[in-house]
């Protein structure tokens, strides 16, 4: 378990032409971090190569106290982003927050409540356990093409998860760091999961609140995400 009284949260912000809503997420999460009375923390951001002015947002904020800004100067993914962070990550704990107010700061309690009663390695946030404050109801394909890459990962390596898709993925980071990801895509997520199974991980999930995005608000991933995601269960559960 880890002493809730004395930790470091790093919280990793990949993002990618997200200027209609950087600055409302840092305010959410730093909200929630002062709500929580977590005062030791950090704060990584890694814009992949933005072309709609988030990268000038971020250069006006990027020498801010406990929050630091990396640059990619081409656009490599989001798997790429959040392995770039995860070079510069010094927090005990470690959390994976979209930059698209999908998720919600608030529940970073319920995130972290098992590392501090628990003996939890990794704790993935379910948009479909019930729970959350709400969860937006829109694209069925999506939710579909989720329970069935969720329920083929599971069958391979023997889990019961229940939304292996999440963004919400928070870990011990000392068990984030001794993997290497090779996936700069959204397929980083089946890789990350299955690598720390393979590793014995204790996972955990908790219900969190979900307010999805359609395309016009900005969502970006798509059907051929699915198959990327699918071709990396197949990849990565057999490989040795």
């Amino acid at each position: 378990m880890i002493d809730k009284k004395n930790f470091k949260l790093s919280v990793i912000i990949p993002c990618y032409n997200e200027k209609k809503t950087i600055q409302a997420i840092l305010e959410k999460v730093i909200e929630s971090l002062n709500n929580y009375k977590i005062v030791d923390y950090e704060i990584i951001i890694v814009d992949d190569s933005s072309d709609d002015g988030t990268k000038e947002l971020l250069n006006e904020i990027k020498n801010k106290e406990k929050m630091v800004v990396f640059f990619h100067e081409t656009n490599l993914g989001k798997g790429a982003a959040i392995q770039t962070a995860i070079q510069h990550i010094t927090g005990d704990i470690t959390i994976i927050q979209d930059a698209d107010l999908e998720y919600d700061p608030y529940d970073y309690n319920k995130l972290l409540l098992p590392f501090f009663e628990t003996n939890a390695d990794v704790v993935y946030g379910s948009r479909f356990l019930g729970g959350g404050k709400y969860t937006r109801i829109h694209f069925f394909w999506h939710y579909l093409a989720n329970k069935i890459l969720t329920f083929f990962c599971n069958s391979l390596i023997n889990l019961n998860l229940t939304d292996m898709e999440t963004g919400y993925k928070v870990f011990k980071s000392s068990i984030l760091k001794s993997i290497t990801l090779q996936e700069k895509t959204f397929a980083f997520e089946p890789e990350i999961t299955i690598k720390l199974s393979k590793k014995g991980c204790k996972f955990y999930e908790v219900p969190i609140t979900y307010n999805g995005r359609s395309y016009e608000d900005g969502k970006k991933i798509g059907l051929k995400d699915a198959f990327i995601a699918l071709k990396a269960i197949i990849l990565y559960s057999f490989k040795s």
